[in-house]
């Protein structure tokens, strides 16, 4: 029996296989509403077969935004248009659906990836950005402003209320953004973090606002909804995060419930040098998974069934999310299953394009006609 379709648990959520469809941005709300294009988007990647479905990263505040069309969750506007689009996916699929939170700091007020993905201009709509300290992301860019006691206690609640605003719309599970540079990875590593208060120094310190961040949302959240948090496992750069503090900082997390850890990488610097290959990440997933005890999510070119699966029954991760190989092909985890000897639940719209030598690809799919 292939291990990618064996069932799983995130915390009290259960799973119908390893399979996670990563959070993936797209640049295309309006003033932080989900629009038609999410409709479609998380339409199709709701009938893919994953196991699991996260929204994309979902700003707790208007100038957590990377760009001026990320989606948000801080106001009934934003609430209300995505209702709409989970709603659709709720009629026409099991899938348990997952929305990462998080906050872009330093790296907010962005052109869009297609527009060159560089600062917004002063007459493009540019917005003060926040971090840790007032050091920018890279040479030559807007400094951001240090955040105070009031900003950061701002933007625990916003991230609180967010929550809040997830499980009003079903959300069946969050994800806190801690990774790539945006703001809880910023206050994360030396690189970005050069505080000199109880939030900046020590290990122990950069650790304490993302933990705080993560007590808040906890704290909101019912118990029969897991919270789990993304993590840049390292900055691939000399004195930045790595590995070992991230192990400490995911037992910190498993200490206060935290569910799962989504282990990814780099961000927060543009002097990163990383390493990509097929499965580059992995062997960081192995370490949280090994080390902090949490189920752990394996990302990062991860494109072949027969990969995936050798993650998932060597013991490395419990779980592989796909980002970019899913969405050029929507239906991956159908062909791994039919590579694997494993089954996908697909819409009965669709039985028919089951293979006939697939007979229980799509498990008890029956069709019939005159």
């Amino acid at each position: 029996m292939s291990a990618l379709f064996t069932p799983h648990r995130l915390g009290p959520l259960p799973l119908r296989n390893r399979i996670m469809v990563s959070p993936m941005c797209q640049y295309s709300a309006e003033e932080g509403s989900a629009t038609d294009w999410h409709m479609i988007h998380l339409g199709q990647l709701a009938l893919s077969g994953a196991g699991l479905l996260v929204i994309e990263a979902t700003a707790v505040e208007a100038i957590g935004r990377i760009t001026l069309g990320d989606l948000g969750l801080y106001s009934d506007d934003n609430e209300a248009a995505l209702a709409r689009v989970l709603a659709a996916i709720r009629r026409h699929s099991h899938i348990p659906v997952a929305l990462q939170l998080g906050h872009a700091g330093r790296k907010a007020s962005s052109h869009t990836p297609w527009d060159g993905g560089q600062c917004l201009a002063p007459d493009e709509g540019a917005w003060q950005t926040v971090a840790s300290s007032a050091l920018p992301h890279a040479p030559g860019e807007p400094v951001p402003l240090a955040l105070d006691a009031a900003g950061l206690a701002r933007i625990k609640a916003a991230f609180a209320r967010a929550a809040q605003r997830a499980v009003a719309l079903g959300i069946d599970a969050i994800e806190l953004h801690g990774a790539h540079g945006y703001l809880l990875h910023e206050f994360l590593s030396p690189i970005a973090n050069q505080r000199a208060d109880a939030y900046g120094g020590s290990l122990e310190n950069r650790m304490r606002f993302p933990l705080e961040v993560f007590d808040a949302v906890r704290a909101v959240v019912p118990e029969r909804i897991p919270v789990g948090v993304r993590i840049s496992g390292t900055d691939w750069v000399e004195g930045g995060w790595d590995i070992e503090q991230t192990v400490a900082f995911g037992r910190a997390l498993a200490a206060r419930g935290c569910a799962f850890i989504d282990a990814s990488s780099g961000g927060v610097s543009p002097l990163q040098k990383i390493p990509l290959g097929p499965g580059y990440q992995v062997a960081l997933a192995e370490r949280i998974k090994a080390e902090v005890g949490l189920p752990t999510i394996a990302v990062g070119l991860i494109t072949e069934p027969k990969q995936a699966e050798a993650i998932v029954a060597e013991g490395r991760a419990d779980m592989v999310a796909l980002g970019r190989a899913i969405l050029f092909e929507p239906h991956w985890p159908w062909r791994a299953a039919a590579e694997l000897g494993g089954q996908v639940e697909a819409p009965p719209q669709y039985w028919r394009s089951q293979p006939r030598e697939l007979k229980a690809l799509f498990g008890d799919a029956r069709i019939g006609m005159r």
